[in-house]
């Protein structure tokens, strides 16, 4: 069974965004459950729902290679495993 998590991505909206992100998580052996984009003006906004398989990579290799895209790509990336997610958010 895999560790649901959220990731968060925001800045400058520029081309191969989604397409760095989504191959990092390919090769990461990780799965895509939902996402939803915007941009609001030139600012791009993303959060998905991701499957961690963390037999193949663990959450915290995952995080790194994601730093690794957001200092690339000049964005913020923030990978939050799901529960925590929700916790943090509970009214």
């Amino acid at each position: 069974m895999g560790t649901r998590t959220v990731l968060s991505v925001l800045g400058q909206d520029r081309s191969g965004i989604v397409a760095r992100i989504a191959t990092t998580l390919a090769d990461a052996g990780a799965n895509i459950d939902d996402i939803r984009q915007t941009l609001l003006g030139d600012l791009f906004s993303m959060t998905m729902l991701v499957t961690v398989n963390e037999d193949l990579c663990s959450f915290e290799d995952l995080q790194a290679r994601l730093t690794e895209d957001a200092e690339t790509l000049g964005m913020q990336i923030t990978l939050q495993r799901e529960d925590v997610f929700r916790f943090m958010y509970e009214v």
